[in-house]
């Protein structure tokens, strides 16, 4: 089995692994289920580290230069992963966008940081552009961490529990369905009758209900999707 490999290039490697080291990321990270590999920008810069300049045209903030880039990206040995740009405008990160990627042997992730990047690196590398949600960040390294996130516990052997991974929210496009542990009764609340029951068929009619319920309420999108794939 290969080993799916992280290409990301950042301004502040020294954020990494960060979340990703921790847990059962950081295990699989630790059992090679996954390789992390990552490239200093800076490095690339043929003045005092200098990667960006003021945009043509004027406006505000700073522009990363395409030359830069280049060189960073050029220094990956690995060039045939699809190369990923993290930006508000890009298409809306999804499961199933999460679960495709899953199946390559990795990906490039570029992770932007003051106004952007120069166009013509996008243009001429065909960068795929992602956004994670409809808000601002101060740059590219905290949606690219989510990105990861999301696509390594999706691996073969990372989550152990097969199981767990076909009862999550978005499958199926329902939202999932609420969890309940010990103590049976707390603060007066107490966990509802029918999971302590022991019937495993009222048990599932009970979750599917509540993640309808619950996806028709707060997701009325999704909701949509779920009523044209019954």
């Amino acid at each position: 089995m290969k080993t799916w490999t992280a290409n990301v290039l950042t301004l502040f490697p020294e954020a990494y692994p960060g979340i990703l080291g921790m847990s059962v990321l950081g295990k699989a990270l630790e059992r090679r289920l996954w390789k992390l590999n990552l490239i200093d920008i800076k490095n690339f810069s043929k003045k005092n580290h200098k990667v960006d300049d003021i945009p043509f045209g004027g406006g505000t903030g700073m522009v990363i230069k395409p030359d830069v880039l280049d060189g960073a990206l050029s220094s990956i040995k690995n060039k045939k992963f699809p190369i990923y740009y993290l930006t508000p405008r890009g298409t809306k990160f999804s499961q199933k966008i999460a679960e495709k990627m899953s199946k390559h042997d990795g990906a490039t992730f570029l992770c932007g940081r003051y106004e952007g990047v120069d166009q013509r690196f996008i243009d001429h590398y065909k960068l795929i552009e992602i956004s994670i949600g409809d808000y601002i960040l101060s740059g590219g390294d905290l949606p690219t961490m989510v990105v990861l996130d999301s696509i390594i516990r999706l691996l073969p052997e990372v989550i152990s529990n097969k199981n767990a991974l076909d009862e999550e929210s978005f499958k199926n496009h329902l939202l999932e369905y609420p969890l309940y542990t010990q103590p049976r009764s707390w603060k007066n609340l107490d966990v509802p009758e029918v999971l302590l029951s022991g019937n495993h068929k009222k048990i599932k009619d009970w979750k599917i209900k509540q993640s309808e319920d619950i996806t028709k309420l707060r997701r009325p999108d999704l909701w949509k999707k779920y009523l044209k794939s019954k």
